[in-house]
């Protein structure tokens, strides 16, 4: 069974981190599926995505301690991938470090009741340092005791300070997620795309994710077609043939 689902219908991805026994607890294979499912939803027709998890239980409780993925930055839209389409994500449950990142990361963010955020990485030692630019989405001093503290907030105190758009009754998320979805697909796609990209460039953002970003530009040139012939004609002691890919 895929650990990341996508399915379209009427130009709206849903993709779903697929581990609901396990609390959708981040792995390799789920940063890989999720990596996969932005490029697809990319390459596809479809014109907003929404991001969830399986269950009632977590939208994902983090990554896996006992095999932490650190390349999770690949993962996350907007950092790791550019993704100029719109993301919504449907929360139920624990929203935990990485989880929060990739909310925070989402354009819009519908909550069920029974969400809670946290991000405890100050009190297990380790960071990525993605999370930083949470302080350009919600108030700094509510994104400081957040991350400081490594506490938590519910859906209620998400929705006050900004976090989320909607919270609604545990079992209904995904369908408000949908109707908002739904609005969007129905705009202009290029204006649509044009204002996230330009609200993108508006947003400040934190080393890691500014670092992330160039990794990315830099991945992309260093495993591209143009790439693999500069290095062969060298070795074939040839001229090259670049076309762009």
């Amino acid at each position: 069974m895929s650990e990341v689902l996508y399915e379209s219908r009427d130009g709206i991805a849903e993709i779903t981190i697929n581990r609901p026994e396990k609390y959708n607890v981040l792995t390799h294979e789920v940063v890989a599926g999720l990596r996969a499912a932005w490029e697809r939803f990319n390459a596809s027709d479809d014109r907003v995505a929404i991001l969830a998890g399986a269950g009632e239980k977590a939208f994902t409780a983090g990554a896996n301690l006992r095999d932490i993925p650190h390349d999770l930055w690949r993962a996350i839209p907007g950092a790791g991938i550019a993704v100029d389409k719109p993301i919504i994500a449907a929360t139920a449950g624990l929203v935990v470090g990485g989880g929060l990142v990739l909310v925070q990361f989402a354009d819009l963010a519908i909550a069920a009741d029974n969400t809670v955020f946290s991000y405890p990485e100050a009190k297990v030692g380790f960071s990525g340092g993605l999370i930083s630019s949470l302080a350009a989405r919600i108030p700094h001093k509510v994104a400081m005791e957040l991350l400081l503290v490594g506490g938590r907030i519910d859906a209620s105190r998400a929705y006050e300070v900004g976090l989320v758009n909607r919270v609604v009754p545990l079992g209904q998320e995904l369908a408000a997620a949908r109707e908002l979805a739904a609005q969007i697909a129905a705009n202009a796609p290029l204006v649509v795309q044009l204002l996230k990209r330009f609200v993108g460039q508006v947003i400040a953002k934190g080393p890691t994710e500014v670092a992330a970003i160039a990794r990315a530009e830099i991945e992309k040139i260093n495993t591209s077609g143009d790439f693999h012939e500069g290095i062969a004609a060298f070795v074939e002691k040839r001229p090259p043939f670049f076309n762009g890919n």
